[in-house]
C-alpha cells in the first residue's frame, strides 16, 4: 500500500457514512449499528459513550478496518476503507492507526522492548531506529527500567503502558482506544488516560476513545453517544 498524502483542508481524517453492522446469532439477525455517521478531524479528541452493548467496540473495529460494515462506507483520508483488501488494511493499520484495547494483546514470549518494536519492524523501519523509538517511548510511559521484562512480569498497568507505546511507535495519525482502562484500578487508569491525552496533544494525533467513564469523556474535545445503534452528538466537553 503506497503512502497516503496528507488530507486536504477540511477533509476529515476518519469518516463513517450511514454505517450499519448486523450480526447473526443462532440464525437471528442482531443489528448493532443502524446508520452511524461520524467524522473525526486531524488532531481531534473524541470520546464515544454508550451503554454496554451499544456498539462502541464494533464502531472502533470498523473504523480500524478490523471488521467490515454490513452497509455504508468508511473512509480514512478519503480512502474507502470498506473496499480495501486484507493486505491493504493491514498496511493502513500498521502505518497510520494506533490501536489500544482493554486486553493488552502483548506477545508473551517477547519482552517489553520487543513488543513495542514489533509494529516498526513490520513497517520495515531499520532495527536501530525502531529500538531507539521504542526505548524513548518506554521512557515516556515510565518503563525505562522495565524494558527487558516479559508481560507476565509486569502489572496490568505496566502492560497497558507497553501497549500504548507499541501503538505509538509508527507515529500514527489516529489512536483508537477501546475501553483502555477497563481492566485497571481508578488510579492506574487515570495515569493511562493522562499519558494518552499528553501524547495526543504533543504529537497532534487524533484520539478516539470508547468509554463508559464520564470522567474520561469530560476530557475530550467532543463527546458522541451511541444509542439505539446511532450516534448522537453532545455539547463539547471541557479539556
Amino acid at each position: 500500500m503506497s503512502e497516503l498524502a496528507p488530507p486536504p483542508a477540511r477533509q476529515p481524517l476518519l469518516a463513517a457514512r450511514e454505517v450499519r453492522r448486523t450480526f447473526h446469532v443462532d440464525g437471528q439477525a442482531v443489528p448493532v449499528l443502524r446508520g452511524v455517521t461520524l467524522e473525526v478531524q486531524p488532531g481531534e479528541f473524541v470520546a464515544v459513550r454508550g451503554a454496554s452493548g451499544a456498539g462502541k467496540s464494533t464502531l472502533l473495529h470498523l473504523l480500524a478496518g478490523l471488521d467490515q460494515p454490513t452497509a455504508g462506507e468508511i473512509f480514512f483520508r478519503g480512502l474507502p476503507v470498506h473496499r480495501l483488501s486484507a493486505l491493504e488494511l493491514a498496511a493502513m493499520r500498521n502505518r497510520h492507526i494506533g490501536l489500544v484495547f482493554q486486553a493488552y494483546h502483548l506477545l508473551p514470549e517477547l519482552d517489553a522492548l520487543e513488543n513495542v518494536c514489533l509494529p516498526a519492524r513490520l513497517a520495515r523501519l531499520p532495527a536501530d531506529e525502531a529500538e531507539a523509538r521504542a526505548r524513548e517511548l518506554l521512557a515516556r510511559v515510565g518503563l525505562s527500567e522495565r524494558w527487558r521484562h516479559r508481560p507476565r512480569q509486569l502489572s496490568g498497568g505496566e502492560q497497558q503502558r507497553v501497549a500504548l507505546a507499541r501503538a505509538l511507535i509508527n507515529r500514527p495519525d489516529v489512536i483508537l482506544a477501546d475501553e483502555p482502562t477497563g481492566n485497571l484500578d481508578s488510579q492506574t487508569g487515570g495515569q493511562i488516560i493522562d499519558l494518552l491525552v499528553s501524547l495526543q496533544r504533543e504529537h497532534r494525533t487524533a484520539l478516539v476513545i470508547a468509554t463508559h467513564d464520564a470522567s474520561i469523556a469530560a476530557r475530550a474535545g467532543r463527546v458522541v453517544e451511541l444509542r439505539d445503534g446511532q450516534v448522537f452528538g453532545e455539547p463539547a466537553a471541557g479539556v
